[in-house]
């Protein structure tokens, strides 16, 4: 992979731009690579120059990344104003309820049916997803679609005002549970120890709703980087991770696109 500067705007020239209508709602979504399908659901702000850094590792590692827009400027080097901006118009959309325990944004309905497409282009045993901050709890109700087989939460911070709330319904949650029981499937889910938006108590009511099936990494704060311009130990895989070989966030990386191998590769 090329590197890029990351104070940079990214183009995001190498990924096919394209329109993808599914239930009636079109969307955005950036696709490279080729093989199984793993969705890659842009932390907030935007589609990042790290975030699209994390989309390339997952193409290079063999897999077809499909990247939707969901919010915020494509590719744009994220501000502090953007991020404020950003948050506060998804937390008035219909398709996200940021404040919303014990209840599924509106949005997974659509990224499922975005799972099974992909599914259909790409093949393989099936579909991976990770989400980030905003999106973090997404990929388990994608869950509901059976084409997914390999669901990642990267620092899942919604309901934003409950640390120990899940942002999924009860009933979502029991089939989902159910359905990892039978198929003897799991989610990964990381976050740093003292990310002020994604705490203890989240990832404590996931392992007492879905017991073994979740499988939860708490990295140290140390390992976030530290030239971050955001101090709060919090993005795993892209504005804290350090790109070193070893590294504890490098690992984690790693470990993610071997949970998507082991679930995908044919």
């Amino acid at each position: 992979m090329v590197d890029r500067d990351l104070n940079r705007a990214d183009p995001l020239e190498d990924f096919a731009h394209r329109e993808i209508t599914l239930g009636g709602k079109t969307k955005r979504v950036y696709v490279a690579g080729n093989d199984p399908a793993v969705i890659v659901m842009t932390e907030m702000p935007c589609i990042s120059p790290h975030v699209a850094r994390f989309a390339r590792w997952v193409r290079d590692a063999g897999f077809t990344v499909y990247m939707p827009h969901l919010f915020g400027r494509d590719g744009a080097v994220p501000t502090t104003g953007m991020a404020l901006r950003n948050i506060a118009r998804a937390c008035i959309s219909r398709e996200f309820r940021a404040f919303a325990s014990n209840a599924s944004s509106p949005v997974t309905q659509w990224l499922r049916a975005l799972a099974a497409q992909a599914h259909q282009e790409s093949g393989g045993k099936g579909v991976g997803a990770i989400g980030m901050c905003f999106t973090g709890n997404f990929a388990l109700s994608m869950m509901l679609e059976k084409a997914m087989l390999a669901p990642v939460l990267a620092q899942p911070s919604l309901p934003l005002n409950n640390p120990a709330g899940m942002h999924i319904s009860p009933d979502e949650l029991a089939a989902v549970k159910a359905r990892m029981e039978a198929e003897d499937l799991t989610v990964r889910a990381y976050r740093f120890e003292g990310d002020s938006f994604c705490r203890a108590e989240r990832f404590a009511a996931y392992a007492e709703a879905l017991g073994d099936r979740f499988e939860g990494r708490v990295l140290p704060d140390s390992a976030a980087n530290p030239n971050a311009p955001m101090k709060n130990p919090h993005s795993v895989v892209t504005l804290h991770l350090v790109d070193e070989e070893g590294h504890p966030t490098v690992e984690a990386r790693d470990e993610i696109l071997e949970f998507f191998r082991m679930r995908l590769a044919a």
